[in-house]
């Protein structure tokens, strides 16, 4: 029997696949993933405007340079770091920091604050919190009334805080860092949302609105949505690394999952505990039977599997200790046609995989059915 205290030699994302759709930092997260055991398909749905080649930027910063702002909000640290430095690339960059120091500097949370001192600034205040939410309600306390406030924005959309300013009467002026566009090569892009809607993945991973709002697109350009939003909400793990990059998904009626800390290791961290919790495990002959993405934990030992072997193996799986025909198994096999023999050379090579051939029992001229445990056989007779 299998010991449930033996220390498994695999990752705790063995077995699953996780899309990346991230373009900056896509390798740091796919390395995250993969030591956790995880296979990655990444495709950037997005690519970042170099800065020095962001006219829009540009525009922006002489905008600032020649008539100055009352108030500067820095909102991420490596956006003001950027902002400086393609600013020192044009040569407006004394011109820039000249016109910031005379200005009253709000930097969100300790990262920015850190950025905002190295580039030889001081901040007037930052929230200890990193919340949006806190910025603007010391704004809305001081009063926005014909009041000129410049954003430093991140490709990020910030819901609210524009129109809350403006409602009150202020100027909004964004900098815009980092714009995003489309990627120039779609193909990645169309490969990783055929994997979502034929369920390759087990979860999909997003570390910014535009993002997803992109694949988003996509998919709609594609007509694909509907599927998509099937697969998001029903098999494919939506993860999203904080609130505000979840917005576009959630507009749709798709639910999310987000860490505690809007960081790429808590992000990681929670696909570790989200994604073995939803792999189904049952007590088959004996066994400890765990179904994940593409692999099988078989009394904890991990055991690849061919795709048609999961297809055969999901089927089965939804009516655990039931016999299920072989032209029921066919029509699970992707591509198999009509020829049943295709049925048992599949089932063949799924017994191999696995290692425990009475796992799956041949019932004569029904088809074939999981060992299941007798103890467990009333626990999932209505399933």
């Amino acid at each position: 029997m299998y010991d449930e205290q033996q220390r498994p030699d695999h990752g705790p994302l063995a077995g699953f696949t996780v899309g990346v759709t991230a373009a900056r930092r896509a390798d740091e997260l796919g390395a995250l993933l993969q030591r956790r055991g995880a296979a990655v398909l990444h495709a950037p749905a997005l690519r970042i405007v170099p800065l020095s080649d962001d006219s829009e930027l540009l525009a922006a910063t002489k905008q600032i340079i020649d008539q100055a702002p009352d108030v500067v909000v820095a909102t991420t640290a490596i956006g003001f770091r950027g902002w400086i430095e393609a600013a020192d690339g044009w040569g407006l960059g004394e011109d820039l920091l000249t016109r910031l120091r005379g200005v009253e500097l709000l930097a969100r949370g300790p990262k920015v604050k850190g950025a905002v001192r190295a580039a030889g600034l001081t901040e007037e205040w930052s929230p200890s919190s990193e919340s949006m939410a806190e910025v603007l309600d010391r704004l809305l306390e001081e009063g926005v009334e014909d009041r000129r406030i410049a954003i430093q924005l991140h490709g990020e959309p910030l819901p609210g805080f524009v129109e809350a300013l403006r409602a009150a009467g202020a100027e909004v002026l964004g900098i815009p860092v980092y714009r995003w566009l489309p990627p120039e090569d779609i193909g990645p892009v169309d490969r990783l949302l055929d994997a979502a809607v034929s369920r390759g993945l087990d979860a999909l991973t997003f570390t910014s609105a535009p993002a997803a709002a992109s694949l988003i697109s996509r998919a709609e350009d594609r007509s694909l949505l509907p599927e998509l939003l099937a697969a998001l909400n029903h098999d494919v793990l939506p993860a999203c690394v904080g609130p505000v990059t979840a917005l576009p998904l959630q507009a749709l009626g798709v639910d999310t999952v987000s860490p505690e800390r809007f960081r790429l290791g808590p992000l990681v961290q929670l696909l570790c505990q989200e994604l073995p919790a939803r792999a189904r495990t049952l007590p088959i002959a004996g066994h400890r039977v765990e179904i994940r993405g593409h692999a099988v934990l078989v009394d904890g030992e991990l055991k690849p599997v061919p795709p048609a072997g999961m297809s055969l193996l999901r089927a089965l799986s939804r009516r655990p200790g039931w016999v299920v025909a072989r032209s029921d198994l066919l029509r699970a096999l992707p591509g198999a046609g009509r020829d049943e023999h295709a049925v048992e050379t599949a089932m063949a090579r799924l017994r191999t995989a696995l290692g425990a051939p009475k796992l799956i029992q041949t019932v004569v001229k029904r088809g074939y059915r999981l060992a299941l445990d007798p103890a467990a056989d009333s626990k999932y007779s209505d399933t």
